[in-house]
């Protein structure tokens, strides 16, 4: 990554959850680049945490790293706990921690509807939850959700995963409203057919939607793209858009 920053996130302090590989690492990364100090959080596979704190770190940012599963009730309070007691504030909260498993809806079992739903939802209610009374303390909160264009197109054998995205677009219009008082802004930003390295264990290789939909602009997006939506939004440009669900598809779906 860079070292410079343009600085509108100077002294914000982040936590991106699932920010270990592919999109949340692309957030974490613009975030540090514009200033924010960032924790990156992970679960299950700590050197890929410790391997983005080091590089940011390398190129001159400030990061910290939270292994914690986000789903458990003390995993999200630790994760919250490590951005305040590292940089002594929190300001912005991406809930980016997901899983997009493919079955037949004949063979998803309640674990896996509980799975999936368990870190998609749960995991950004928890982290909401332990991180509500900072964002409040900053003044200029933000909660960025990140969401999945199925919610909106509905996809075949995604049962769980579509209900858990969809889940995230009423949780964010609930959050507008409770935080509002507050200056706190929260956003669902929605991205679809992203150039991502997938784990198999939890994500096909070539997801069946995919067969299904074209970009009008020709290509798969960048992890970096999604990064640039979503550091706008936590920027000072950003804090009249609270409620609002932002896809970032190429086209593919035409809201």
């Amino acid at each position: 990554m860079a070292a410079e920053t343009n600085g509108a996130l100077s002294g914000k302090v982040a936590v991106v959850t699932g920010s270990s590989r592919n999109i949340g690492r692309a957030i974490a990364l613009r975030l540090v680049r514009d200033g924010a100090a960032v924790v990156i959080n992970g679960h299950g596979k700590p050197d890929q945490v410790e391997a983005v704190v080091a590089e940011i770190r390398a190129a001159g940012g400030r990061a910290a790293g939270c292994v914690a599963d986000i789903a458990d009730e003390a995993g999200a309070a630790r994760l919250i706990a490590t951005a305040v007691d590292s940089f002594g504030r929190l300001d912005i909260l991406v809930n980016n921690a997901a899983l997009r498993m493919e079955a037949d809806l004949a063979t998803v079992t309640l674990e896996d509807w509980h799975r999936v739903l368990r870190i998609t939802l749960d995991g950004a209610f928890l982290c909401t939850r332990a991180a509500q009374a900072h964002l409040r303390a900053s003044g200029a909160g933000t909660i960025v959700n990140i969401g999945g264009m199925t919610a909106s197109t509905g996809a075949r054998d995604r049962v769980h995963v579509v209900t858990a995205k969809a889940g995230l677009i009423g949780f964010t219009k609930a959050l507008a409203w409770d935080l509002a008082d507050d200056q706190v802004t929260a956003n669902l930003v929605s991205p679809g057919m992203m150039d991502t390295q997938r784990d198999l264990s939890t994500a096909p290789a070539r997801p069946k939607h995919h067969a299904v939909h074209n970009p009008l602009l020709g290509r798969r997006g960048h992890p970096e793209e999604v990064a640039g939506l979503v550091a706008w939004l936590c920027g000072p440009d950003g804090r009249f858009v609270t409620g609002q669900t932002l896809h970032v598809n190429g086209g593919t779906y035409l809201p």
